[in-house]
């Protein structure tokens, strides 16, 4: 798969997987770029990644024999928490609604950025599901495993058949994530990526140009490879290795006058987030009135922004 100039500032984005997706796609919503990123929750092993695109390609709804109650709120393996509620139906609907919401971006969308964080899985023993998030429920409900190679390429052969039959356009990319599993055992950690970097060399083997893979993992460990890039824990990467990485994935797949749309957009959205200290009502609504300038001018580079909340709602107070 060709890479400069493969993506557009204009294109519509989806990231599913581990919470790399996270912090790269607040990179592309701060650059206003059209992103949504993991609809379902974070996501860190390929089982459940294949799971999730095939319910985001199917639109198949949650029902409500797949919740349970945990934590005083209802609940689904393959859900973030941040889905989860004390009333069931609120659950329910919020979960099919968002459902409902990723099955049409994705049928518009030109790029999918599937990040792989982790080989291990962890199975419920009682009907031996793969799970997306424990959600807190006691470790011996579940049976950890470190999944064989044919089934994390299986897996993500998947991803790709389903993504290439529902949308034949789109552009799929693999991605492994730099963020250590050190709950697992630096040296589980370290075989666990072996495996997942196998298995995406695997099937781009098989699609050639059909798919392509950014190495996030690899600019982490070979090219920085230094702690003062690591946060506080140790474990994720510093913001400023994310907003280096942030600076790799635009040279690799945009072209000179997209970089140049982005640096822009950045700073509107900067711009679009502040809010003035003065108590001065004039002078708040200067402000306002040159943010709106600002973003009609903008707008008219470039016109694909229009339709974004955060430019809607601030043209329609004009």
């Amino acid at each position: 798969m060709a890479s400069n100039g493969l993506m557009s500032h204009a294109d519509k984005l989806m990231l599913v997987g581990s919470c790399f997706s996270d912090h790269i796609g607040t990179r592309m919503r701060n650059a206003l770029m059209d992103v949504m990123v993991n609809p379902t929750g974070t996501i860190y092993n390929p089982l459940s990644v294949a799971a999730t695109v095939r319910r985001l390609v199917t639109g198949e709804p949650v029902a409500g024999i797949d919740l349970f109650q945990q934590g005083g709120v209802w609940n689904s393996y393959d859900f973030h928490s941040r889905f989860s509620l004390p009333d069931k139906m609120a659950t329910l609907d919020r979960m099919n609604a968002r459902i409902a919401q990723a099955h049409d971006f994705l049928r518009l969308a030109d790029t999918i950025i599937l990040t792989l964080g982790t080989a291990v899985v962890y199975r419920l023993r009682a009907t031996g599901k793969v799970v997306a998030n424990c959600h807190k429920v006691p470790q011996h409900e579940f049976q950890r495993s470190l999944s064989t190679l044919d089934a994390l390429v299986d897996a993500l052969v998947e991803c790709v058949e389903l993504l290439r039959n529902y949308n034949p356009g789109l552009r799929v990319i693999f991605t492994v994530s730099p963020i250590r599993h050190v709950a697992d055992r630096l040296e589980m950690n370290s075989l666990s990526k072996a495996l997942l970097r196998v298995a995406v060399g695997e099937v781009e083997r098989r699609y050639g140009d059909l798919v392509g893979y950014f190495p996030a993992y690899e600019i982490m460990m070979d090219d920085l490879r230094d702690y003062r890039f690591y946060a506080a824990d140790m474990v994720h990467p510093s913001d400023v290795a994310i907003e280096y990485i942030w600076q790799t994935f635009q040279g690799t797949y945009f072209d000179d006058r997209d970089v140049q749309a982005i640096a822009r957009c950045e700073r509107v959205a900067k711009r679009l987030q502040h809010r003035p200290m003065s108590h001065n009502r004039e002078v708040v609504e200067r402000f306002n009135a040159d943010t709106r300038t600002v973003v009609r001018n903008l707008v008219k580079e470039y016109p694909h922004l229009e339709h974004l909340k955060e430019i809607s709602d601030l043209l329609d107070t004009d």
